[in-house]
């Protein structure tokens, strides 16, 4: 009788378990905010498992390399230029192998990545790491640190944990998915640049902070001059190859706070926040400068050189509304499209 009673307590508290973690599954699911999710992993973590502190790692797809995305019981800017290749350390060997590594003697285990512990004077003992995986694609991993007791979480709650892994590399992963989904709504597809839906999100923004700030804002419409007679010769392919360079030049000529827009065709528009007229033309003839002293499609048979016409107008000076500041910036290109090309118009 006293067996059952025990057995039944067992298991009552192991479905108890299994339900909160069901609804984290849930949680975790739910939102498609990646700091959300981040953040509802790593709390559960701490209240799943006593240690000294927990690391999540995401994998920069581009570098192949981890880095730390949230960090507990450590200061994060101590950690957060390091990165760690796949294959090096604890949490590169699982990142590569996506099997799940426990050590008990971190101390002189030689596959520790000792950097962390040398930069912020913490004393690493032991160590569980486990994948974050879906679809065998390793999304990041979960790094355990000095683990309070370690039988006692290898027998009742790494279980749980791998479930919480799981479902938490489905979240990361949804989340992903929709960013890139909402990345691509906002670029061209062509030179990655900004597109169209992303001006007419961003500049009233952008133009209401400026009112807030008592601050000018620019815009700045630019045209390929006979940009028709480079597709004629060379195709629509080469065309598009000298748009992508053209954005390149335009951006090499702007800072961190300026926006480029592909508009459309052969058109851009440039956003540049916080700049007054004289400003706006200053990088507008720089801008011109090296687009008229540039070769495009070096690489091929037949380079060529263009120009450009420009058109600039200021919030709130040449106008009030989104509308009519791109209207009267337009217009200033286009006067010059019509006269002498390879100029800039102003407002």
């Amino acid at each position: 009788m006293t067996e059952n009673i025990k057995r039944s307590e067992f298991l009552d508290e192991n479905d108890s378990k299994l339900m909160q973690y069901l609804q984290i599954g849930k949680l975790l699911t739910s939102t498609f905010n990646l700091s959300e999710i981040l953040e509802l992993i790593m709390t559960k973590i701490s209240q799943l498992v006593e240690a000294e502190n927990w690391s999540l790692f995401l994998k920069d797809e581009e570098t192949e390399e981890l880095y730390f995305e949230v960090v507990v019981g450590i200061d994060k800017e101590q950690v957060k230029d390091i990165r760690i290749p796949l294959g090096k350390g604890i949490a590169g060997e699982v990142a590569q192998t996506g099997k799940p590594i426990y050590t008990a003697d971190a101390e002189n285990d030689p596959r520790v990545f000792k950097q962390v512990d040398d930069k912020t004077g913490f004393t690493t003992k032991s160590i569980i790491c486990m994948p974050l995986k879906i679809h065998g694609r390793i999304l990041g991993v979960i790094e355990i640190i000095n683990i309070e007791d370690i039988q006692d979480f290898t027998k009742k709650k790494l279980p749980y944990l791998s479930i919480m892994c799981d479902y938490a590399a489905i979240a990361i992963e949804n989340s992903q998915y929709l960013a890139k989904i909402q990345r691509m709504s906002i670029t061209d597809e062509y030179t990655g640049l900004y597109n169209a839906r992303y001006l007419h999100q961003i500049l009233p923004k952008l133009m209401k902070k400026s009112e807030e700030m008592g601050q000018k804002l620019s815009v700045v419409f630019m045209d390929v001059d006979n940009f028709k007679n480079v597709v004629d010769t060379l195709g629509h392919l080469a065309g598009s190859m000298v748009l992508n360079e053209i954005g390149q030049t335009i951006l090499n000529c702007l800072s961190t706070n300026d926006i480029l827009i592909k508009y459309g065709g052969d058109e851009y528009i440039i956003i540049m926040p916080d700049r007054d007229k004289n400003n706006a033309l200053k990088i507008t003839q720089q801008i011109q400068k090296a687009i008229r002293e540039s070769t495009y499609l070096q690489s091929e048979s037949n380079p060529i050189r263009v120009t450009a016409s420009f058109g600039i107008a200021v919030y709130p000076d040449d106008a009030k509304t989104k509308k009519d500041l791109l209207i009267r910036a337009d217009g200033s290109m286009y006067d010059i499209k019509k006269s002498t090309k390879n100029s800039i118009g102003i407002t």
